[in-house]
């Protein structure tokens, strides 16, 4: 069987680009939390805020470390797999790329040092300053990156000479079309997902009656975040989709299953889109629907697949599918958010373990959804790497084979296999332990020196079998008489 390397490369993309993904849009949602959190402790002195940041700042830390490794290599496939598009994209993709590592990197590592070991070391307005940065560094990384992403699908503020992008306008470029509402639509899927995260351990612990009054506060927060986050989600999605259907038909026209240019086009429930015959087996739809909610009008007019040449189109059983799985997810999570008002109005939010139990499974769904809009997104591009202008096949790289891509392939699954089993052991542990372990550290954090040499006047002796170092003054035996050291 010979080797396709365009879907090989392809391929490759889609699995390091899914899974790189799922971190940033859980460690954004999740840093603006953390800096909440720190916000509250501030203002009100409250200790179980302080105990809440420090646990959710460990998982911060797990979570973003493994987001950073299986982010880094990703930029090394433009030159492996997509020397062409690379090259071409040069002028524009570079500075994009060097623009989030000097304002985003640079400020994410400043600030995140203080955030993880500054706490009790720096006053407190200084401990939330780096907690509220670390929170702005990564809306400023996300915002180059999909400036960047936007600006394939609807490209902008260039011209393409001589199979160069020239770039003629950096606001154009940077504020293209789709831009605005891929950036609102991402920072509102990183707070569902940090919010349902949150939720799904907070559900846990209450379930097994740890830290009742930490993970309380924690679940209230989260449900009164999602009862807004979640529905506004589905209204910007709604602007997105008018967005796209404007500067993206054919997308458009594979998310509903619509063949041919027509009026009064039903929603479909179910169907089984087949790109051989242009057409689709056993419909179930709503007539007009579709219509309706991409025009606003039931009669309007919606593009079908048949108006470009078939090579032109995109997966439309695969588009197809994954937008009704991100939109039943969406639907799901605004469910759930409303039920959890009506219990709270009913005063059984506490008591309902139903609903706890719900939780923890819905932790994972935001994730889900978050994967099923990216293949959407990227799906339905195909066959263009910049949107009208050059395909996949114009950007691969001219002497790349099947074997080197499948080769490379191998190499990335079995890299970021490791990778994610060794984060997820590491996060497994860190919320088995819980907030516990936090008053033990605040215990040993008033004791550690804030310099190395500040400790240097105590005496080995007081290390011996036996002794212990009190809190404040010099150590004790375990009958509480004074040790004269040595």
């Amino acid at each position: 069987m010979e080797l396709d390397p365009l879907i090989l490369s392809r391929i490759q993309f889609a699995f390091v680009i899914s899974f790189h993904a799922i971190f940033p849009v859980f460690t954004i949602g999740l840093a603006s939390f953390i800096a909440f959190l720190e916000a509250l402790a501030f203002k009100t002195d409250n200790p179980v805020w302080l105990r809440l940041s420090a646990f959710w700042t460990k998982v911060f830390a797990v979570v973003f470390g493994m987001g950073v490794v299986s982010g880094i290599v990703m930029s090394f496939q433009f030159g492996t797999n997509w020397s062409n598009f690379a090259q071409a994209s040069a002028n524009f993709l570079g500075p994009m790329l060097s623009y989030e590592v000097v304002t985003a990197f640079f400020l994410e590592a400043a600030f995140l040092g203080i955030l993880l070991f500054g706490r009790d070391k720096v006053p407190k307005g200084v401990h939330l300053f780096a907690a509220v940065m670390v929170a702005v560094g990564t809306f400023i990384s996300s915002f180059w990156i999909l400036s960047a992403n936007s600006w394939m699908h609807t490209p902008a503020g260039i011209e393409l000479r001589d199979g160069i992008f020239h770039v003629v306008s950096w606001t154009e470029a940077i504020f293209n079309p789709s831009f605005p509402y891929r950036f609102a639509h991402m920072g509102l899927a990183s707070f569902l997902t940090g919010g349902f995260v949150v939720a799904g351990v907070s559900a846990w612990y209450l379930l097994l009656g740890r830290e009742v009054e930490a993970n309380r506060k924690a679940l209230s927060i989260c449900l009164w975040l999602l009862l807004i986050i979640a529905p506004t989600q589905a209204v910007l999605g709604d602007f997105h989709g008018l967005n796209t259907l404007e500067h993206q038909p054919m997308k458009v026209a594979a998310m509903e299953g619509n063949w041919e240019t027509s009026t009064r086009v039903p929603l479909l429930l179910f169907a089984i889109p087949d790109n051989d015959t242009q057409s689709n087996h056993y419909e179930v739809g709503i007539p007009g629907l579709a219509s309706l909610i991409l025009t606003h009008d039931i009669d309007g007019e919606v593009p079908g697949l048949n108006e470009v040449a078939k090579d032109e189109q995109p997966p439309v059983a695969l588009v197809f599918w994954a937008f009704r799985i991100m939109v039943g997810l969406g639907l799901l999570m605004i469910a759930v958010a409303v039920t959890g008002l009506l219990l709270r109005f009913k005063g059984r939010l506490w008591e309902a373990r139903w609903f706890l139990q719900g939780l923890r499974f819905m932790s994972i769904t935001p994730f889900l959804a978050v994967l099923a809009g990216w293949v959407v997104t990227e799906s339905g591009r195909a066959p263009w790497l910049v949107y009208g202008m050059m395909t996949h096949a114009e950007g691969l790289t001219p002497s790349l084979t099947g074997a080197m891509a499948l080769f490379s392939l191998i190499g990335y699954v079995v890299v970021y296999a490791l990778v994610f089993s060794a984060g997820i052991y590491y996060l497994l542990r860190v919320l088995y332990v819980g907030l516990e372990d936090q008053v033990v550290e605040e215990e040993y954090d008033s004791d550690r020196p804030m310099r190395p040499l500040s400790a240097t006047h105590v005496p080995f002796e007081y290390n011996k079998p036996g002794m212990k170092i009190g809190k404040f003054g010099p150590p004790t035996n375990q009958g509480g008489s004074q040790n004269g050291g040595i």
